[in-house]
């Protein structure tokens, strides 16, 4: 029969997230995505999500890049692409240790968050958006997740149990708006 009979012909469930991974491990092979700017996610149904970033996004996220790699060591990656059960969501940035990255430094995507993941906020993203990438964050094993506003200049904090009134992460965050 072919390739026809191997694809398959709708969507029944959300995917799960080994499902989610194994498609974005796809689109990463895909030439045809090789340049698309911005970054892709996917939702819980598979379908590709895409956000543009501004010049001034990334100068936040290379700031913070810069004062995450100084003062914790260890990996910095930007754009980290996570699967969760919720959907695959890609970071802007995580923070991993030298141990996490040992255990899952080669996957791609991560089946584990790492330590710390943040998002820097653009106007494109939703109050739901930003709630369902934290809550997945946290629950594939993030100990903290940011969420970096730079219009507003703050910063927010999350663990496990809700907002916390600072990091943990010992980071002088004062001057990556600049």
């Amino acid at each position: 029969m072919g390739r026809m009979g191997q694809t398959q012909e709708l969507i029944e469930a959300p995917l799960s997230t080994e499902e989610l991974a194994m498609r974005y491990r796809a689109l990463c092979d895909d030439p045809c995505f090789a340049n698309v700017p911005g970054k892709i996610e996917l939702d819980v149904w598979g379908r590709m999500v895409m956000s543009p970033a501004s010049t001034y996004h990334g100068r936040v996220q290379a700031n913070l890049t810069y004062k995450l790699k100084g003062v914790l060591g260890g990996h910095v990656i930007t754009e980290a692409p996570i699967a969760t059960p919720t959907g695959l969501f890609v970071a802007d940035l995580a923070w991993a240790s030298p141990g996490y990255m040992t255990a899952h430094g080669s996957e791609s995507p991560f089946m584990r968050a790492p330590e710390l993941c943040i998002e820097v906020v653009s106007s494109s993203n939703s109050v739901r958006e930003l709630a369902e990438k934290r809550d997945a964050y946290l629950a594939v094993g993030a100990e903290e997740v940011w969420l970096v506003y730079p219009q507003s200049k703050r910063c927010e904090f999350y663990g496990k149990h809700g907002p916390l009134p600072r990091s943990a992460y010992a980071v002088d965050l004062s001057d990556i708006f600049s």
